[in-house]
């Protein structure tokens, strides 16, 4: 019997709003069954170290085997205590931000979880450094200091998304006696005190987690066990799907599946208005061909968005024309209102008055995945079509195509981006910013200086406009090229509650919400 119930999560202007959760709002049996719920997922852990991953696969794992100092709660988008028990700005000038551990916590091995250990965690993430690490998300903090349980956070500047950055991933508290303070930790040990302890993990294959009886904090609700299964590809994913492999599915399914979505039986889907992009992206360092503004605008004359959407996506994702998405405080069409449609012949004449020979040549890299195979295909027929390009394509697994952006090995490069927190700033400064997490070489200090003066409004509202002069000027710099933006959707079994808390956009990976009815 056909039984497919949909549910939308709506989010607007940084706040989310649950609606439409009907009748399956459904409880937990008390049969007893322990067995796990399997999860699957095409997102990659590339490191289990907090200090060594900036990515979502990683992330979803890092929040529920570590805890931060806040938390966000599920629809909301104001991060809450986790293993604080307060946390405030000191004075008015938001450059001092201090919280109060809570006195009860401890680590999986049973060590108790102190101020020293959190200022620790902070301080190695930004001394490790890592190509792929999350430290560019903290350009204002100078200093952590620790004073019994209070633990005080020294900024450079007036940083009102502070607190939200520290409710992510980068704000993971580790055991201080098991991280090396200059290095990232080796093996597949974790010790972390989240909701979940790992007790087994398979590199790109499996993670099993079981709840963590020592957890105190924003959770109240006990999770039972999961298997978290990883699939190199969204066809995998799907096939695993099917055969009745994983009970829920998240990230990412191929867009000829999702598009049929309401055909399949016994199915649950949560679909969400997501904040996913994927962009295009510049390495603008000297010897990369895409270092001439007149060339990656030239680029961006030609991309035909629609059409990319239609073909590899099957009309799954939108298209989007800004760097910050719909939905978002300071959302414009900066690079509609540039090109409203694609044009050879003005591209042939930037590239012409700038002295640029043709055709130019530059490589273009993408991470392994038919759906990403078919999106670079498509931009690769519509740049060469025009004569100007020839597109040299590069495919390589997860973590080489991270190390090769990272280190300048392509020219070009798809990559997509989930918001760290629900705030337009996790648009900007990772992406455009000098110390952006995409390594390229970019900077403007036009654009530095804006992002700094959005940071300092408490009233997110009253940065609009320097989010869409930010918008503005990276539509005529061009260091990247806004693709489009989806929606997000999760698939359960009908004997599982709970999957349409699973995720919310805000960065969390609830599997503690999951269980069998």
């Amino acid at each position: 019997m056909r039984s497919t119930v949909r549910l939308r999560i709506l989010i607007t202007c940084g706040v989310l709003v649950a609606a439409g959760v009907g009748g399956w709002q459904l409880l937990p049996s008390d049969d007893g069954r322990t067995d796990p719920i399997t999860v699957g997922t095409t997102d990659e852990v590339t490191s289990l170290d907090p200090a060594g991953a900036y990515d979502a696969g990683s992330w979803a794992m890092y929040s529920n085997v570590f805890q931060s100092l806040l938390t966000f709660k599920p629809g909301f988008s104001a991060p809450v205590p986790d293993a604080a028990e307060s946390c405030k700005f000191v004075g008015t000038k938001l450059t001092t931000y201090q919280c109060t551990l809570r006195d009860d916590l401890s680590f999986a091995g049973g060590r108790k979880v102190t101020a020293e250990d959190v200022k620790y965690s902070f301080e190695r993430m930004l001394r490790i450094k890592t190509d792929v690490g999350p430290q560019p998300l903290f350009p204002t903090l100078k200093s952590v200091t620790a004073d019994g349980r209070t633990v005080t956070f020294h900024l450079s500047g007036r940083d009102a998304t502070f607190p939200l950055k520290v409710a992510t991933g980068a704000g993971s508290i580790v055991d201080s006696s098991k991280y090396p303070a200059d290095s990232l930790r080796v093996g597949n040990a974790v010790d972390g005190s989240g909701p979940y302890v790992l007790k087994e993990y398979k590199e790109g294959e499996s993670a099993r987690l079981e709840p963590n009886p020592n957890y105190k904090g924003a959770v109240t609700k006990t999770g039972g066990p999961v298997l978290v299964k990883y699939f190199g590809q969204s066809t995998e994913l799907s096939a695993a799907w099917k055969a009745k492999e994983v009970q829920v599915t998240h990230r990412q399914l191929p867009p000829d599946y999702l598009s049929t979505l309401e055909t399949g039986d016994g199915t649950r889907v949560t679909e969400a208005e997501s904040a996913e992009i994927r962009n295009i992206n510049f390495n603008v360092r000297p010897g990369s061909p895409m270092a001439s503004r007149a060339v990656r605008q030239a680029v961006a004359a030609v991309i035909d968005r629609p059409a990319i959407t239609t073909s590899a996506y099957k009309g799954t994702v939108e298209p989007l024309y800004s760097l910050i998405p719909q939905g978002f405080v300071g959302h414009s069409t900066a690079f509609y209102d540039v090109d409203p449609a694609p044009d050879a012949q003005k591209a042939k004449r930037l590239l012409r008055a700038a002295g640029v020979s043709t055709p130019v040549k530059f490589t273009f890299g993408f991470r392994k995945d038919a759906t990403y195979a078919a999106e670079t295909a498509e931009i690769k027929k519509q740049l060469e079509e025009t004569g100007l390009f020839e597109v040299e394509v590069v495919e390589a697994d997860w973590q080489n195509f991270q190390k090769g952006y990272a280190r300048g090995a392509y020219d070009a490069y798809t990559v997509g981006w989930l918001p760290d927190f629900p705030d337009s700033d996790s648009f900007t400064a990772p992406l455009v910013g000098s110390q952006n997490t995409l390594h390229n070489g970019f900077s403007s200090k036009r654009i530095d200086t804006l992002i700094s003066s959005t940071q300092q409004y408490s009233d997110r509202s009253r940065a609009t406009t320097d989010f869409r002069e930010i918008q503005s000027l990276v539509s005529t710099d061009v260091p990247l090229i806004p693709l489009w933006q989806k929606k997000d959707y999760v698939l359960s079994a009908e004997a599982v509650a709970g999957s349409q808390y699973l995720t919310d956009g805000t960065g969390i990976w609830r599997l503690w919400e999951l269980a069998w009815i």
